[in-house]
């Protein structure tokens, strides 16, 4: 995963939902379309084969071990490396930067205009 262009939108999605703290995969998905307002189409292959880009990149790690106050009826758990909140910071602040870029734009004086 290359990570010096911008975070897909689900990416994004997956890595906030980590920031917040472990889940299991299902809980991460379900944050993902709360926290997107459904604008983040994540469906189950979908949210795995991020997730695999994820845990390769080193971005996201898998719980050795299950929370104690897990349901056994979830899988996997994963957690956010500090990688991946470096990761994260740097987003957060291209997007940040980006939105006050267009918001202090102003468009050029038209040639010919009064």
């Amino acid at each position: 995963m290359d990570i010096s262009t911008p975070l897909k939108p689900a990416v994004l999605y997956i890595l906030l939902a980590l920031a917040d703290g472990d889940r299991h995969g299902y809980a991460v998905m379900q944050t993902v379309r709360e926290r997107s307002g459904g604008l983040v189409p994540l469906r189950t292959g979908s949210f795995y084969r991020h997730l695999s880009k994820l845990l390769d990149a080193g971005l996201v790690a898998e719980l050795a071990r299950r929370p104690a106050d897990a349901d056994p009826r979830r899988g996997a758990h994963y957690r956010l490396t500090p990688r991946g909140q470096r990761v994260l910071a740097a987003e957060k602040q291209r997007l940040a930067d980006l939105a006050a870029s267009v918001a202090s734009w102003k468009p050029a004086p038209r040639k010919g205009s009064l």
